[in-house]
């Protein structure tokens, strides 16, 4: 069963809306297991194209971030395939840098 999308629309700048996707669980761990193995994806990336593949404006970076901490704790998607290990972000997750280079590394 697809899952339906949740958008909500936020103020972007003085009169400018922006909706805004507040992606699932599912919908970012699909989104991991369709990124090329062995390389680093952009997140930036990820979330420009779950947005538009869901109909929305962007997605929320946050939510995003929070899933990605979760999918690392329990390995149920490949999340080193979007999180640059260089980056302070990569220390959030379960095994740190030094997982995600060497997962990186395994898949090439």
């Amino acid at each position: 069963m697809d899952e339906l999308p949740v958008i909500k629309m936020r103020r972007k700048g003085k009169s400018l809306t922006q909706s805004m996707l507040i992606p699932s669980r599912e919908m970012v761990a699909g989104a991991l297991r369709a990124a090329p193995a062995g390389q680093l994806s952009d997140l930036a990336e990820l979330r420009r194209a779950l947005a538009k593949e869901h109909g929305a404006d962007a997605c929320c970076p946050v939510t995003v971030q929070q899933l990605l901490v979760e999918i690392s704790a329990d390995g149920s998607a490949p999340f080193w395939r979007v999180v640059d290990p260089d980056r302070p972000f990569a220390r959030r997750m379960t095994g740190g840098p030094d997982l995600i280079r060497a997962r990186v590394a395994e898949e090439q």
